[in-house]
């Protein structure tokens, strides 16, 4: 039997509609795990009955973390927000490190976790963090962007085994103040945290890049995802 990966849902409020890149789901099927989209929801019962029928979940990646989650007034011009998805997935990440049940975050996943967990975020990176690394590229999205530098002794530099990644990177919010509890795992040239863990958990990671694009053509991408779904076995 395969792991069952709780896929968190991806909402397009233009549309009123809840939509998947399918890239999470193979990117997880190759890696031999059984993905679900999740519905949207803010029922307790539900989530709990979610959280005890899935052995693992993904945090994708999507809207903005809205700023009053970690106590701050969004700048102007920043609305791209979706409350929904922040509530949602606090209950789901709680039941997950209630039960230890192994945790993957991929761009907002690794955002929300640092801000669900206490810490905080650059809203805008042009605006706050400014730099000549590009974190926001364009199409296709499978080709790297930059590079980051790996943390000696974390679990992705023993996964890996390497010093330095060639990544992608579609994002204009990152960490600022990582929470208490998390590791650092890796970090872009400007100095922005690119990957964490928990290392009080079983497997809790999170990576700013994106697998769900490169997965085909990058072994790296291919290891996490299966590091991922090999911790619930």
């Amino acid at each position: 039997m395969k792991p069952i990966v709780g896929v968190m849902p991806l909402w397009d409020e233009k549309r009123d509609s809840l939509w998947m890149l399918p890239g999470y789901l193979d990117g997880i099927r190759q890696a031999g795990g059984l993905p679900v989209m999740l519905p949207l929801t803010h029922d307790p019962d539900e989530i709990a009955q979610l959280a005890g029928l899935c052995c693992g979940f993904l945090l994708t990646g999507g809207h903005d973390v809205s700023p009053a989650r970690y106590g701050q007034a969004p700048l102007p011009g920043l609305i791209a927000d979706c409350p929904a998805r922040d509530e949602m997935e606090q209950a789901v990440l709680a039941h997950a490190l209630a039960q230890d049940k192994p945790v993957l975050g991929i761009c907002r996943g690794i955002q929300l976790i640092n801000v669900l967990l206490g810490g905080t975020l650059y809203q805008d990176l042009p605006r706050q963090h400014p730099s000549d690394v590009t974190h926001h590229q364009r199409p296709p999205y499978d080709v790297p962007s930059h590079t980051v530098r790996l943390v000696p002794g974390t679990p992705l530099h023993d996964l890996l085994g390497q010093d330095t990644l060639a990544v992608n990177s579609y994002h204009h919010q990152a960490i600022d103040r990582l929470a208490d509890g998390l590791t650092a795992m890796a970090y872009a040239p400007d100095g922005l945290v690119e990957a964490v863990c928990l290392p009080s958990q079983r497997f809790l990671w999170a990576v700013q890049w994106h697998p769900e694009f490169s997965w085909r053509v990058d072994a790296a991408s291919r290891a996490i995802l299966a590091r991922f779904v090999q911790a619930m076995g």
